[in-house]
């Protein structure tokens, strides 16, 4: 049997150039980077990676690029997210076929008045799992404008035969993960996370198994998963206090732009360039973000120095 995944699976943010063109070179030291943090495993083309700033092509790059690099040092997930079910099934298929040990996949949506109904869901996500033979990630998240209830999540994990891990980061996400490991029981494999691990803590006391973060300070972050796990509760909270400033500034001022610029700061990446239309920090809250790191020995921010 396949040992489940647990701890932290951060999200591996996609460099570019000044000019705005993909860094290959910069995708493979990010990846490095991330390995020497420490991680479980690493996603990549998510939400956090700037996937909706992509080109099918630049997705296709960057999934081979990922995948050949890590080279099973640790698994790779790969988000497939798409309105399409074709272009899940068969982004999913690629995945696969290259050598990710998972995908993750939002269900569709097109806008707040273009989603389907629940059977259309759980269909999309059925085809996807007939497709392939690795594990699938629901993340449910309020970007989507999509209500994935719990029931709907457990019949998911019942009935479809791939899908067995969770990315909750909805509002009240203690709840919902509780919820659902509750009425999913055994099929829920891996109940995890997001947000940064706002509220991780609180997660943790529900049964979540881990995180999916950003790149930004998952050595720190892994060990409030760890010792959570490991019984150590006061190492666990104390941990997290030493997390949360940081955790606070990425979550509610920086967003995607806090991992790229530690790591541009680190020489981890050349650039921190954001593609339009999202705009840089600004210097009052990058400065923060730069002390917050520094405090915090962050690897992101020495490692290529």
């Amino acid at each position: 049997m396949i040992t489940p995944l647990t701890g932290i699976l951060p999200v591996a943010p996609t460099p570019f150039h000044a000019d705005g063109a993909v860094d290959e070179d910069g995708m493979r030291r990010v990846l490095d980077c991330m390995i020497d943090q420490g991680v479980d495993a690493i996603c990549i083309l998510a939400n956090y990676s700037e996937q909706f700033l992509l080109s099918d092509a630049e997705r296709a790059t960057l999934t081979r690029i990922g995948l050949e690099h890590v080279a099973g040092r640790v698994p790779v997930i790969v988000t497939i997210s798409h309105f399409s079910t074709d272009i899940a099934r068969t982004r999913a298929v690629e995945a696969q076929s290259l050598g990710a040990g998972m995908v993750m996949m939002m269900p569709p949506y097109h806008g707040v008045g273009l989603v389907p109904d629940e059977a259309g869901i759980l269909e999309h996500f059925r085809a996807v799992s007939d497709a392939i033979t690795i594990p699938i990630m629901v993340q449910d998240a309020p970007l989507s404008g999509v209500s994935l209830s719990v029931p709907v999540l457990a019949r998911m994990a019942r009935e479809i035969a791939n899908v067995s891990y969770f990315k909750i980061e909805t509002p009240y996400a203690a709840d919902k993960l509780a919820a659902l490991i509750a009425a999913g029981g055994e099929d829920v494999i891996g109940p995890f996370d997001g947000e940064e691990a706002a509220t991780l803590l609180a997660d943790l006391d529900a049964g979540c198994t881990g995180t999916m973060t950003s790149a930004l300070q998952p050595e720190h972050i892994r060990k409030i998963v760890t010792r959570y796990r490991d019984g150590d509760l006061n190492g666990a909270l104390e941990q997290w206090k030493f997390c949360l400033p940081l955790i606070n500034h990425e979550n509610r001022q920086c967003g995607l732009r806090a991992a790229k610029s530690v790591m541009a700061a680190g020489g981890v990446i050349r650039s921190d360039y954001l593609r339009h239309p999202l705009k840089p920090l600004n210097p009052r809250t990058k400065s923060r973000l730069l002390d917050l790191a520094k405090e915090l020995d962050l690897i992101a921010l020495r490692w290529g120095k």
